[in-house]
């Protein structure tokens, strides 16, 4: 009799399992609003591949050498709504199909997320489905689960992600669980780069300028002070202030000094930057033991830091990962795929979720 019993409960399981492999999953549909800034995006992802994902950018901040917050805002409303239907009409996905909606609750500029919150809580009130509120930070990291095909980071792992705002070496142990190993005191990393940009007399944002000139410049041309901070901080104001010192000097003896040095300038001052990340991260994986390194943010896409991994990782025997470039700035995409993640975990928000400029994201 016992026999029988076994042979019917391992049949039924055998059955169950027949029937779970025939029967197909239920695709996951999330659309992801970001506007922590100056772009307005919406991306629409069906299980783990992006099927679109569309930004509108604001360049007449270009005009005035930073984001003016109250125009970025106004912008944000303008875009948002044709921004969100050219997503949906991309992935021909219909609003009905749409199981969550993730949007930036922070951190960022507070009438931009204002915008985006509001947009993505009434759409879903109104749809019936979950508001799924997303830290900005966290997002930017878990853009290397995005299917592209490419090989994603195991955890635990550390995660260098610098931007225009933020520049922090992070150890991630999920999706939900980060520590701060380092940080900035005060210029974030992009910050540096724009700032150093606009002393060499380029349009914003100067980063990528900075990056693109640095290809014909030696980066061993001029050196400049890097500031020494304790543990795994860093620090960049110094460096700003010994960047602006030299070029001062160096305009009194010669007024056409930078035009005659500009790509040696710019890739000097971009081999500073990117040395200083990298010294920080090789003490963090030090610290840990960890060798799954991930690279996140907008200065993820300067061409020199992501050739700089590479070149550490073959000498420390790291496992690296960079983002597409796609998904190295403020994006939809990676809104979405954090959406997904707290979607599955049941973290999900509430209506009364209100959106802040400042968010920890331990």
């Amino acid at each position: 009799m016992r026999k029988r019993f076994i042979a019917e409960r391992v049949f039924l399981s055998k059955l169950t399992q027949a029937i779970k492999e025939l029967t197909p999953t239920r695709q996951i549909v999330i659309l992801g609003i970001e506007s922590s800034c100056d772009d307005t995006s919406a991306a629409v992802l069906v299980d783990d591949k992006i099927h679109a994902n569309i930004t509108a950018d604001q360049a007449f901040h270009r005009n005035f050498g930073g984001v003016v917050p109250e125009a970025a805002s106004r912008a944000h409303q303008r875009d948002i709504l044709p921004v969100v239907e050219a997503a949906l009409a991309e992935a021909k996905i219909d609003k009905s199909q749409l199981d969550a909606i993730a949007y930036t609750r922070g951190p960022g500029l507070l009438g931009s997320l204002l915008v985006g919150s509001s947009f993505a809580k009434s759409l879903a009130q109104a749809l019936g489905v979950p508001a799924i509120p997303i830290h900005h930070i966290r997002a930017h990291v878990l853009a290397h689960f995005i299917d592209t095909g490419a090989s994603k980071p195991s955890f635990p792992f550390l995660c260098l992600t610098v931007s225009g705002g933020h520049t922090l070496i992070l150890k991630v142990d999920s999706p939900f669980e980060y520590r701060i190993l380092g940080e900035t005191l005060d210029d974030a990393a992009g910050e540096a780069f724009d700032k150093a940009a606009k002393l060499l007399g380029l349009p914003y944002p100067g980063g990528p300028l900075i990056d693109k000139l640095a290809q014909s410049g030696d980066p061993r041309k001029f050196a400049f002070t890097k500031p020494k901070v304790p543990g795994i901080d860093l620090s960049f104001s110094g460096l700003k202030s010994n960047i602006k010192q030299f070029i001062d000097r160096s305009l009194k003896s010669n007024p056409n000094f930078i035009e005659q040095h500009l790509n040696d300038l710019a890739a000097s001052i971009q081999s500073t930057i990117v040395s200083m990340l990298l010294e920080q991260l090789i003490f963090a994986t030090k610290h840990t033991g960890i060798r799954e390194v991930a690279l996140a943010g907008g200065v993820s896409a300067n061409s020199e830091l992501r050739a700089q991994l590479q070149t550490h990782a073959q000498k420390y025997g790291w496992n690296t990962y960079t983002p597409p470039i796609q998904y190295c700035t403020d994006n939809g995409a990676m809104i979405a795929i954090a959406g997904k993640f707290a979607l599955e975990a049941g973290e999900l928000g509430a209506l009364a979720d209100a959106a802040v400029a400042r968010w920890e994201i331990g």
